[in-house]
């Protein structure tokens, strides 16, 4: 028998709205439907055997310790330590924390930070998940626009920190954007850091796509340029490894670790000890760098297939983003034309992707849609681009626009 409750639930209980990303994750996993929806590294590219390998080795050496509760495995920071170093960043293990995943080193900074109606700094555009570390923790945000070419206006960060009063924090996606597929400037990186720390304002550099370049020169992160502990790294193995691992790091100063462990505690304690220790066993072999080869060319040419596609069936209607790596492209469609009242179309011809409106903070950006290739074979992309592009043209049939040329950062 159904029965109404009526709770007196917390503001942040009821402000907070869930991710349409993880909504919409069923459309990743159904065979019938080509998804352009999802978030994933391609899955043939996962390193099953080698994993396997590194579990096996970590069960039969370290026997049951490997199961027990456990505080952070020493020798994977030491490891995360040699992966911030070959990026430009020197840090030590002790200023690595190892989280699970990105998001909750978004959560864990956005209480250390903000307090409810605290303001802070992020994209106008960008990752549902830092939308709800902010906006869904009451915090009075800022906006500030991002370039297809050159990333997030810094120009824009400066004025917003210039405002009283002075914002607790800057949220940023430095490489391969999530959703919009573009990387930060080289020459906005060392400025950026430098606003950081005139400004005393914490920014944190969410880039778990970075080792994820399949063309193009590798940039440093934002953290290499970071002089006063004013930027905090946050990166993941969800997407260079593999998601079910859910693990992730920090680099923070030492000084926060009692701090940032406190907050932590608060939420879940620990990581799994069985899969921290059996990712330093896949770095310490060498593993890592063979993996992410494979990775990076499988994905480059997805994206180009992507691309290829794009061209060949909407050129002269939408403009795109053109990454350098990472896993999506972000597609601008015609003014009047609403992505989100389009997907039910989609859907009916097998096709998925994630309306970019669930993006944009102030519900903007309604005529734009964000697609992915990485886990998608290259048939399969040209196929649901077709069919996507017969969508679009569709809805476009009774009212014509003009040619509208395609655009976004060259490759």
């Amino acid at each position: 028998m159904a029965t109404t409750f009526d709770y007196a639930l917390s503001t942040e209980g009821t402000r907070l709205e869930r991710s349409v990303l993880r909504e919409l994750l069923h459309y990743a996993v159904d065979p019938e439907i080509i998804s352009l929806a999802g978030g994933l590294p391609a899955g043939e590219c996962l390193p099953l055997q080698g994993l396997r390998e590194c579990l096996d080795t970590v069960l039969t050496r370290d026997g049951f310790r490997a199961l027990q509760y456990s505080p952070q495995h020493p020798p994977l920071r030491a490891r995360i330590a040699e992966l911030m170093e070959a990026r430009g960043v020197s840090c030590t293990p002790e200023q690595v924390f190892i989280t699970n995943g990105n998001q909750q080193g978004l959560a864990i900074l956005s209480r250390l930070f903000l307090d409810p109606g605290d303001p802070a700094v992020i994209e106008e555009v960008t990752f549902t998940g830092i939308q709800q570390v902010t906006v869904g923790r009451g915090a009075e945000v800022r906006t500030v626009p991002t370039d297809l070419d050159l990333g997030v206006d810094v120009d824009a960060v400066e004025a917003a920190f210039r405002r009283e009063p002075r914002p607790r924090l800057l949220v940023l996606v430095t490489d391969f954007h999530n959703p919009l597929g573009v990387s930060i400037a080289a020459e906005s990186r060392e400025r950026l850091a430098r606003l950081a720390a005139e400004h005393r304002v914490p920014l944190v550099e969410d880039d778990p796509y970075g080792s994820l370049r399949f063309t193009g020169d590798p940039l440093p992160p934002v953290k290499a340029y970071d002089d006063e502990g004013m930027v905090f790294y946050l990166g993941s193995f969800s997407k260079m490894l593999a998601p079910a691992l859910r693990l992730g790091w920090m680099v923070a100063p030492v000084e926060l670790m009692p701090r940032i462990t406190t907050l932590r505690e608060s939420l879940d304690l620990e990581s799994t000890t069985l899969y921290q220790r059996a990712v330093a066993e896949f770095l310490g072999q060498g593993r890592v760098e063979g993996h992410l080869a494979a990775l990076r060319t499988t994905h480059g040419a997805r994206c180009d297939a992507m691309l290829e596609a794009l061209g060949e069936h909407l050129s002269g209607v939408a403009r795109w983003s053109r990454p350098e790596g990472g896993m999506f492209v972000w597609v601008e469609l015609p003014a009047d034309l609403d992505a989100t009242e389009l997907f039910q179309a989609a859907i009916a011809k097998k096709v998925a992707y994630v309306p970019g409106g669930f993006f944009s903070v102030h519900g903007g950006k309604r005529n734009t849609m964000r697609l992915n290739f990485s886990n998608v074979d290259p048939e399969a992309i040209r196929e649901g681009v077709a069919r996507l592009a017969g969508v679009v043209r569709e809805a476009l049939a009774p009212h014509p626009v003009p040619p509208h040329p395609p655009g976004g950062n060259s490759r």
